[in-house]
């Protein structure tokens, strides 16, 4: 009786918490042992999938080799007495397995962002997909490509098998060749997928861009002699190609990626004329269709450059403002907010900080293998 009491009470709990919000379940994993076993149990995933209120994409960064959560309030641009604001509140905080001591951490160079997991790559070459919410992580084994010197990763989600996978680039500037392969979770390996791409990832536009489930780079084909929006489907393990607004730079050092927080749409910046595109829907040739959204502020140089070694930026709909990270040296600021009339710098770490990445994340429960 007492066996079928304590399973009705932690079923409730489970039930409870199935409609808690994940960034409030992620704090109650510090509390004790048993909260963060149940954060991490499946069932209490699957329920928080189907259960739990939406919530709006939050902002993080790599900054200083850590992942951060950053709060930027975009609700009062057009304020002239309130300016927006922009905070690191807290640290996702990822230990290293193979120190002694419990208490190091990794040092992270790059981070991907697919449906609340993160891909990290170490600056030492090692490789993890990790859940800051629930703790949950995975560290990939790898082995050498052979393919050359530039490697890039992304994580989708496969909608025909259920799972995530992690894909692997590998590519020579010349012959333009980029070959592939895609890291099982279930067999934990990693097979080559396909032959060779005959287009070019470079190197500032290597972080790619996740969108329900498939990832997104601006590459440069030989054929079409300039840059083209090159998308890997994780379903069914290709590459394809889709159009480019048709006045949008053709250089890749003129143009960069990336995703609107709320409904997560693919937009392009261009930089000389100061323009975002938002694709709006996919055309049954299989091209996009774009709509020119916002004319932002004059850029200056020291900006142009800032996209040239790389640049990461969101778009926000509502506000309608773009918000980038700073990462060229030029600035001590590591926020910028660009809107129709307003440049808006943010300095929140300090000058020695150094910022090479901004995403949007959505929190959640979801687990690595079972792919929920």
């Amino acid at each position: 009786m007492k066996t079928g009491t304590m399973h009705l009470q932690e079923a409730l709990v489970v039930e409870i918490l199935s409609r808690v919000p994940a960034v409030s379940l992620a704090r109650l994993r510090s509390t004790s042992k048993r909260w963060n076993a149940l954060v991490k149990d499946g069932r209490l995933a699957k329920k928080h999938s189907a259960y739990a209120p939406r919530q709006s994409p939050l902002f993080i960064m790599l900054i200083d080799s850590r992942v951060y959560l950053v709060s930027i309030d975009l609700h009062r641009i057009d304020n002239d007495k309130a300016a927006p604001s922009a905070k690191v509140t807290s640290q996702f905080s990822l230990k290293d397995p193979l120190s002694n001591s419990s208490e190091q951490e990794v040092d992270i160079c790059n981070v991907f962002h697919c449906n609340g997991l993160l891909l990290c790559t170490t600056r030492d070459n090692r490789l993890v997909v990790w859940n800051p919410c629930s703790g949950e992580k995975r560290w990939i084994v790898q082995h050498r490509l052979g393919y050359g010197e530039i490697n890039h990763y992304a994580l989708g989600y496969d909608y025909r098998s259920s799972c995530y996978k992690i894909l692997r680039m590998g590519g020579h500037r010349v012959p333009f060749q980029t070959k592939y392969q895609v890291y099982n979770f279930t067999s934990e390996s990693w097979r080559v997928v396909g032959g060779t791409v005959d287009c070019f990832i470079p190197r500032i536009q290597s972080l790619g861009i996740s969108v329900m489930g498939n990832t997104y780079w601006l590459a440069y084909c030989r054929q079409e002699l300039g840059v083209i929006l090159l998308y890997f489907d994780f379903s069914t393990e290709r590459f394809h190609s889709l159009s480019l607004p048709e006045d949008a730079p053709r250089s890749y050092f003129d143009v960069a990626l990336s995703v609107t927080r709320e409904e997560q749409q693919l937009c392009l910046l261009a930089v000389w004329s100061h323009e975002v595109w938002i694709a709006t829907k996919m055309e049954g040739t299989g091209d996009l269709s774009w709509s020119k959204f916002l004319t932002v502020s004059k850029f200056d140089l020291r900006n142009h450059l800032r996209f040239c070694i790389g640049m990461s930026f969101l778009v926000d709909q509502e506000n309608k403002v773009v918000v980038s990270c700073n990462n060229s040296g030029f600035s001590n600021n590591i926020i910028q907010i660009v809107g129709k009339n307003t440049y808006i710098h943010e300095d929140q770490k300090g000058a020695n900080s150094h910022v090479t990445r901004l995403l949007t994340y959505v929190p959640g429960l979801v687990q690595i293998q079972q792919g929920i």
